[in-house]
């Protein structure tokens, strides 16, 4: 048996290595299919996505198109509406997103493992890492990366509330002074869009224009960015403009209420986040200075009952 596995040893050989090339070979025309089957987005009216999106960006296009059929209507809303309020709705879609999100679980994951795999080192009589720390650690990192777009879109979309809420007294005050000195609504927006500061609301208001511009209803424009921004706010000061025009009132006095009511609460925030900053400096403080401090002081003291003589 030995002397007959010796003498067709060569061919065994030849005929494994030819195995494993054809199924190589096969999974990769397999999914090279696969991915012709993927059709190229049509981004011409569509903004450029985030750094880290163009990265990654043709893994992610081929995901979703496998992942976005398996979504559901209501998983599928839920994520348009955040793409909405962080100005993403243009920019990425669910499937995509969900598709980042599997991406960089896998990604992550890989990385985990290379880097613990770097540190193991096992030498003859020593055991190296078990592989149950191998699944931890990269079950560890996948859970951060399929969580961390989540998170980057929660800063996002708080950063985009904060810059709003700031802005939009600006915005109200030059709408208000348009009105009152003869402009229409659509005018002082206009104006509005020309004078005012780069941000949120300005390219909010941009669209807006847009839709009256391409024949959509100035109310149904309006809400469409009351519902996109989904900020109370906002969605106060469209209602009293639509309810003011319909009732035939004069639009001055309304915005100058909604103005002045919102540069108030822009104050009340103020006051509130002062009033906070003690609360949150107490744990730096507690954590961090005041050990600092008592090293600094109490070694010296420390070192002389230690050496009395010297």
């Amino acid at each position: 048996m030995e002397k007959l596995l010796l003498e067709h040893g060569t061919a065994l050989i030849v005929a494994v290595a030819l195995a494993s090339g054809l199924s190589v070979a096969l999974l990769v025309w397999l999914v090279s299919a696969a991915l012709a089957e993927v059709p190229r987005e049509d981004r011409s009216y569509k903004d450029a996505p985030p750094l880290g999106f163009r990265l990654v960006w043709w893994p992610i296009q081929w995901i979703s198109h496998f992942v976005g059929p398996i979504m559901s209507v209501n998983r599928r809303t839920a994520m348009l509406a955040k793409l909405r309020q962080a100005g993403l709705d243009y920019t990425v879609s669910p499937a995509q997103l969900l598709a980042a999100r599997l991406l960089g679980a896998g990604l992550l994951a890989l990385l985990c493992w290379w880097g613990l795999s770097s540190f193991d080192h096992a030498r003859d009589g020593e055991v190296g890492f078990s592989l149950m720390l191998y699944l931890e650690v990269m079950g560890g990192g996948a859970l951060l990366g399929f969580f961390y777009p989540s998170f980057w879109l929660r800063d996002l979309m708080r950063a985009r509330r904060s810059e709003l809420l700031k802005t939009l007294p600006f915005y109200l005050d030059i709408i208000t002074l348009c009105v009152e000195a003869g402009l229409n609504l659509q005018g002082a927006l206009n104006q509005s869009v020309d004078k005012g500061p780069r941000g949120v609301l300005r390219t909010e208001i941009q669209r807006v224009l847009r839709d009256i511009r391409a024949g959509k209803a100035r109310s149904e424009a309006m809400r469409a960015m009351a519902d996109r921004l989904s900020e109370p706010n906002v969605t106060h000061f469209i209602t009293a403009v639509i309810q003011a025009e319909r009732m035939g009132m004069n639009l001055g006095p309304v915005l100058r209420a909604q103005a002045d009511q919102r540069r108030t609460e822009r104050f009340a925030r103020a006051e509130k986040l002062a009033m906070e900053a003690p609360v949150k400096m107490l744990f730096p403080l507690i954590a961090f200075i005041f050990p600092c401090t008592f090293i600094v002081l109490f070694f010296p003291i420390v070192m002389k009952f230690m050496h009395p003589g010297v």
